[in-house]
């Protein structure tokens, strides 16, 4: 395998980026050995680099299916792409772009942005994971407001998550079907989380200091469901330790963890919706 030669990044030759990404619409069209990403991204450029009208996305092991400027399609003139990423030169001030990927869940052995592990597709993006699964701009002061769709077989993938509230879900046709998460906060891509799988799940509710309800559900493997008690204590314990050292409460609907056996961090805090291996629960 192929070492990238080490290379030392200082904060003083830090440069914000041209165009900063202002909301995210995912839609995952989940196949173990072919998934289509569809991102529409909405950009606007940065007042700290007005003079500059070139877009630099990050990505890496994506095959690239379209791209399209404000509904148009670009044909392979209008972008560079090469192994790390395209570039989109003479762009307007605000725009829309929407760009359609295809990747490989069941072959990506680096585990890191969308793979499988043990039949479950799974998602881990810090700290460059995002860019594996489309061309975004892969940093962590890039906030954006995210709105994922995910599609897959309703029998294999019957619990399908993502960051946010669920929105809406639906079936389709050749026993396919779909749920959708909306997170209405700004969040860096390393903070993105998708899980699809056959999964279970425990629930309970805990009510903020300002009187909201909120959902717990902690997702396990089958025959796991015992397990999660002293999971869910210390989560709601943790929730309430928020409230009185820093008088923060939590700002969805619902809260989600998933501890499974194969997971191949010990944890990832993606918001929302963390992930464990279940050792560790």
């Amino acid at each position: 395998m192929r070492t990238e030669d080490p290379r030392t990044i200082h904060a003083k030759d830090y440069q914000p980026p041209v165009y900063t990404a202002r909301s995210v619409h995912l839609t995952f069209d989940l196949w173990p050995g072919k998934t289509h990403v569809h991102s529409k991204l909405e950009f606007s450029r940065s007042s700290a680099n007005h003079r500059e009208r070139a877009l630099r996305l990050d990505g890496e092991n994506l095959k690239l299916l379209s791209i399209k400027l404000n509904g148009s399609a670009l044909d392979a003139q209008s972008y560079a792409l090469d192994r790390t990423g395209l570039t989109i030169e003479d762009l307007p001030q605000t725009f829309t772009l929407e760009i359609e990927t295809q990747i490989d869940p069941s072959s990506n052995t680096a585990l890191e942005g969308l793979y499988i592990s043990n039949g479950m597709f799974c998602t881990q993006c810090e700290a460059q994971g995002f860019r594996k699964i489309t061309y975004f701009l892969d940093q962590p002061d890039i906030m954006a407001v995210y709105t994922t769709r995910i599609i897959a077989d309703k029998v294999a993938y019957p619990v399908l998550l993502s960051n946010g509230n669920e929105t809406g879900s639906g079936a389709l046709p050749n026993d396919r079907h779909w749920v959708e998460w909306r997170d209405p906060h700004p969040k860096p891509s390393y903070l993105f989380a998708l899980v699809g799988g056959a999964l279970q799940h425990v629930e309970d509710r805990f009510t903020t200091m300002s009187g909201r309800d909120v959902i717990l559900r902690i997702f396990v493997e089958p025959g796991d469901e015992a397990r999660c008690a002293y999971a869910m204590d210390a989560l709601k314990r943790a929730m309430v330790w928020d409230e009185e050292a820093y008088g923060r409460e939590y700002d969805l609907d619902i809260f989600m963890i998933v501890a499974v056996s194969h997971f191949n961090m010990g944890a990832m805090e993606n918001k929302g919706l963390n992930v464990f291996n279940s050792q560790y629960i």
